[in-house]
């Protein structure tokens, strides 16, 4: 579905992905682990558009994405959770619920169904629909930036820590999530930090270090691998 070839990019200056080439399959969960500045987020910006690609070749569904808009990656099927989560605080549920089917917001009949999609996933925004965003709990406010990138119901959904800031219970639930999204026929492609949670739920993942990908392999076998033992999940190697 998704292929990132030989990818270099920079910020300004300063270059932040070498050379990086990985794949994601149709109907997987694939995850992206490493340390702060490893260029995770970076990888992302390069798929949605957000950060151009100075070498190297970005492909979806076939196609190439190096030169097309953001909206036109949007309208091709992907979405994207960026880190932080970014709702629009002075703005109701429902609200920010719409600004994510913006692309059908014609389509009253579409929007409606796919809202009460969404509130099949996430009981909890039902309830909160008239409430201002902003004044929603960190793990509810993850809940809503899930959401609303379901709400164009892309085919490839791309995560960007979506466990940061929120309490344990809160990150079950949100996994929980995740996997039911996944389960119900999206591709998911999941930056975290949390490698152990990551590489739960995932069927492959590849380990960035520097801008580069050093590893990669079935998420069960890097969870016993002892780079990701020692370096992420803070375990000895295997005995």
């Amino acid at each position: 579905m998704l292929r990132l070839e030989s990818v270099e990019a920079a910020y300004e200056s300063v270059r932040a992905l070498f050379g990086l080439t990985l794949e994601v399959r149709e109907r997987e969960i694939v995850c992206l682990i490493g340390a702060n500045g490893a260029g995770k987020t970076t990888t992302l910006r390069v798929v949605t558009g957000a950060l151009p690609a100075i070498r190297g070749d970005v492909h979806f569904l076939g196609g190439p994405l190096t030169r097309l808009r953001m909206s036109e990656i949007v309208r091709l099927g992907i979405s994207c959770v960026p880190e932080g989560r970014k709702v629009f605080r002075t703005m109701t549920v429902q609200e920010n619920l719409e600004i994510g089917g913006y692309t059908r917001r014609r389509d009253k009949a579409w929007l409606a169904e796919t809202t009460e999609q969404i509130f099949s996933y996430f009981p909890i925004l039902r309830d909160r629909r008239l409430q201002l965003a902003g004044t929603l709990s960190g793990g509810e406010q993850q809940m809503l930036a899930l959401g609303r990138a379901m709400m164009s119901r892309p085919k490839l959904l791309l995560l960007d820590e979506p466990s940061m800031g929120l309490a344990p219970v809160m990150v079950e639930r949100t996994f929980e999530a995740i996997q039911s999204i996944a389960k119900a026929g999206t591709t998911i492609l999941l930056v975290e930090q949390n490698a152990r949670m990551a590489l739960t739920i995932a069927d492959r993942g590849y380990v960035l270090q520097t801008g580069r990908i050093v590893l990669s392999d079935t998420a069960e076998r890097l969870l016993q691998d002892d780079l990701v033992r020692q370096t992420y999940l803070g375990l000895g190697g295997r005995r």
